[in-house]
């Protein structure tokens, strides 16, 4: 973690995400791609790039809260596989997608990226998703809100 800094979300992830609230440890977002269930945890420390840079407690706490974020999403939406993936490549910070795949979705068995631009939700299909997910944030921390 890099002294003298605040954690702020990184600008292309503000750009493409939509605030779902926060959890224990991370700042949890989810993809404004209607396409696949998607949520991101987010460290919310300044200065984290790689997995290895938490404290133990810290990766300990990541670790399990991405495992309730993975079963709550796959029971939610029924899908055949999560997806989970921290790459880096285009925005440093340490961010983890979580992302529902189902056989015959557009990019099966490939990977989601790149395969066809991003379809935002409207107003009642990201409500309909938060309601979806609230039950899972809730279990993520205190502050988790949908």
């Amino acid at each position: 973690m890099t002294q003298g800094k605040e954690y702020c979300l990184h600008e292309r992830l503000a750009a493409d995400t939509i605030s779902l609230g926060h959890s224990r440890l991370c700042d949890v977002r989810l993809m404004n791609d209607q396409t696949w269930p998607w949520v991101l945890l987010v460290p919310a420390l300044a200065g984290i790039r790689e997995i290895y840079e938490l404290s133990p407690q810290q990766q300990h706490l990541l670790i399990q809260e991405s495992s309730a974020l993975s079963r709550g999403m796959m029971e939610a939406f029924g899908g055949d596989k999560m997806n989970v993936a921290a790459l880096g490549n285009m925005v440093p910070q340490l961010h983890l997608h979580h992302i529902v795949r189902f056989e015959g979705d557009p990019a099966w068995p490939g990977p989601v990226w790149g395969k066809q631009p991003p379809i935002p939700y409207d107003e009642e299909q990201l409500e309909e998703v938060k309601r979806s997910l609230a039950p899972i944030l809730s279990r993520l921390g205190d502050d988790s809100a949908a």
